[in-house]
């Protein structure tokens, strides 16, 4: 081998050593970094999952990028994007906070009408369902026991959502509450009887100004 094959060999040779060093010096803050949006990811998961799920999606696609650009031994790319997608994890709280205000908010305006409607409706099929239950044979196509399983079931609910309600738990107390309406409307069903609509609120436009 020639002196300056011998020269370009070890020059090759200094290079691929400090290549290599500069990878194991970003290999291990590439990994903290991941680390860190791996942390602020889980953290914000269970709320922005329910309420942001779109948006946690998307910063969870843009980690799984940065984590096969480590696997891949490629720092310097998870080194560039992680403050950014760090930032993005972090906004996954706030962004879910807010939305879940929007829909407490929602779901507040409609307890009113639920907590006004229901108690006498549940009355009303119970009562029915009662008559129904002593008379020696009901009319043709009535389920009574049908009736009487849902209503029971209806009025278990009911408590369970005025419950949630007391806690100050809105979307619970909402959600059961319609799962209370659904219960009635069976046991009507069961029974063949009617119940009566919802009152409608209506707003009347203001009259144009002649």
């Amino acid at each position: 081998m020639t002196i300056r094959n011998r020269k370009t060999v070890g020059f090759l040779a200094v290079a691929a050593a400090l290549l290599l060093s500069a990878c194991a010096s970003q290999m291990e803050p590439a990994q903290k970094a991941l680390a860190g949006i791996d942390s602020a990811v889980s953290a914000a998961a269970p709320d922005a999952g329910k309420y942001v799920p779109d948006q946690l999606a998307a910063v969870q696609k843009k980690l799984a990028d940065l984590k096969t650009a480590f696997d891949n031994k490629d720092y310097a790319t998870v080194m560039t994007g992680a403050p950014g997608v760090l930032t993005d994890a972090q906004g996954l709280l706030g962004a879910a906070m807010l939305k879940k205000d929007e829909v407490v908010k929602a779901l507040s305006a409609q307890w009113p009408a639920l907590a006004a409607s229901l108690p006498g409706l549940v009355t009303s099929v119970t009562n029915k369902v009662n008559a129904l239950a002593k008379m020696k044979h009901a009319p043709a196509g009535v389920d009574v026991a049908a009736a009487k399983a849902s209503i029971a079931d209806a009025g278990t609910l009911w408590s369970k959502a005025q419950a949630a309600f007391a806690a100050n738990n809105i979307e619970e107390a909402v959600g059961t509450a319609n799962d209370v309406k659904a219960k009635v409307e069976a046991a009507a069903a069961a029974i063949k009887m009617t119940l009566p609509k919802p009152a409608m609120t209506m707003t009347m436009a203001p009259a144009a100004a002649k």
